[in-house]
C-alpha cells in the first residue's frame, strides 16, 4: 500500500475525485500535522474510508531526541521496517521581542534531511559511512522528517525553514526521490518552502549534478569539496577516483544559479590535512572564475576517529587568506557538539 506522503499534489489530484480534495488532503498533512485519515472531518466518511483502503498515512517515528545547550536538536528516525536514520534542527537566529513585548525578528530554523539510511560515498572522515549503505528513503520519508521536526517543536504552517540536504547519505545517489521531495515540499498547497530554501550538498556526482542542473528547479547546491588535490580527495571522498576535481568543477561551471545567489563550496577542515595556508592558496585558485560562496566546517570529532579538529588559529588564518584576496568565505558556526552532533553518531549508538 503506498505511502500518501509518496505524492505529489498532481498525483494526488489524480486519484480525487473532485480534484480540490487533494488540496483538503494536502492541507491536513501539511498544515494540520495529522496522524490519522479519520482527523480529515471536512471529507466524507465514505471517502477517509476509501483513503484508508488506499494508502498509509505513515511518518518514520521520531524514538530519540537529544536537545542542545544552543537549541539544535537531534533526532533519531525510525522506518516502518525498523532502520534508524537522524535528521538536525538548527537554531540559527533567535526571536527578539521589543520593549512592548512585539516581536521585532523570529527566530530562524534550517533542518538537516537525510536522504538514506547509511551511505555509499564511504568519505574517511565520515561516521555514516562506517555503518554501510542499508537504502534509499523514499520521497515520502524524506517529506514526513520535515512534518515530524515542525509538529514537534509546535512550529507553524506559515513559518517556513531552510532545508538542507545534508544528513545520512549523498542527496544525488537517490536522485529521482531528492527530486520528488523538493517538488512536494515547494508545493504551495503544502509546506511551501520555495526551492530557493533547499540546498543540496553532494560530494560530487559529476553526471547527477548535470542532470540536476537541466531541470533547473531552482535549488542551492554545495560541494563537498574539502581537499584541493586529487590525491588527497581521493584519500578522503574515494567517489573522486570516479569524478575528480577538474571534471566536477567543469560541471558547476555549467550549472544555472540566480544570479544573486553563489555556488557554495564546503570545506571541511581537518588539523593537520587541509588547514594549512598552502591549502588556502590552492583553493583560491581553484576557484578562480567562479561567484562561490566557502563553507568553513570544523571537523566534528567522534570515538575512535582518526582525524583532530583543527585549531581556531588555523581557521582564522584560512578564514583571512580568502576573505583578504576576495573570495566570501564564512565559518560555520558549530552547533550541537553536545549531542552527538556528527553525522552518524546518533545512529551508531543505537544500532
Amino acid at each position: 500500500m503506498q505511502n500518501i506522503y509518496d505524492l505529489t499534489l498532481q498525483e494526488l489530484e489524480q486519484f480525487c475525485t473532485p480534484s480540490y480534495r487533494a488540496k483538503q488532503i494536502y492541507s491536513w498533512l501539511y498544515h494540520h500535522y495529522i496522524d490519522d485519515f479519520d482527523a480529515m472531518n471536512n471529507l466524507s466518511k465514505d471517502f477517509r474510508q476509501t483513503l484508508k483502503t488506499t494508502f498509509q498515512l505513515q511518518r518514520p517515528k521520531i524514538i530519540t531526541t537529544q536537545h542542545s545547550k544552543d537549541g539544535s536538536k537531534k533526532y533519531l528516525f525510525q522506518t516502518h521496517d525498523l532502520h534508524n536514520f537522524e535528521s538536525v534542527l538548527l537554531k540559527m537566529r533567535e526571536s527578539q521581542n521589543d520593549e512592548t513585548g512585539k516581536i521585532i525578528q523570529e527566530e530562524r530554523w534550517t533542518l538537516c534531511v537525510s536522504s538514506q539510511i547509511g551511505c555509499k560515498v564511504g568519505c574517511a572522515f565520515c561516521l555514516t559511512a562506517k555503518s554501510g549503505f542499508v537504502r534509499n528513503l523514499s520521497a515520502g520519508e524524506i517529506v514526513s522528517q520535515v512534518v515530524s521536526v515542525k509538529k514537534a517543536n509546535q512550529i507553524p504552517p506559515q513559518k517556513r525553514l531552510n532545508i538542507v540536504f545534508m544528513g545520512m547519505g549523498e542527496p544525488l545517489d537517490n536522485f529521482d526521490e531528492v527530486i520528488k521531495a523538493i517538488q512536494i515540499l515547494a508545493n504551495k498547497d503544502g509546506l511551501s518552502i520555495s526551492p530557493k530554501r533547499q540546498t543540496i550538498s553532494t560530494s560530487g556526482i559529476a553526471p547527477k549534478i548535470k542532470k540536476l542542473g537541466e531541470l533547473n528547479l531552482g535549488v542551492q547546491l554545495a560541494l563537498s569539496l574539502h581537499a584541493v588535490t586529487d590525491e588527497l580527495r581521493s584519500k578522503l571522498i574515494p567517489m573522486n577516483k570516479a569524478y575528480n576535481i577538474q571534471e566536477v568543477i567543469s560541471t558547476l561551471k555549467k550549472f544555472p544559479i540566480n544570479s544573486r545567489k553563489r555556488l557554495m563550496f564546503e570545506y571541511l577542515m581537518i588539523a593537520g590535512v587541509n588547514d594549512d595556508i598552502k591549502s588556502a592558496q590552492s583553493l583560491l585558485k581553484l576557484l578562480n572564475g567562479f561567484k562561490a560562496k566557502v563553507n568553513l566546517i570544523l571537523f566534528n570529532p567522534y570515538e575512535n576517529s582518526q582525524f583532530q579538529r583543527p585549531s581556531e588559529k588555523n581557521v582564522r588564518s584560512f578564514q583571512e587568506f580568502l576573505m583578504q584576496k576576495g573570495l566570501l568565505c564564512t565559518i560555520r558556526e558549530s552547533k550541537g557538539l553536545d549531542i552527538s552532533a556528527a553525522c552518524g553518531q546518533l545512529r551508531e549508538q543505537n544500532l
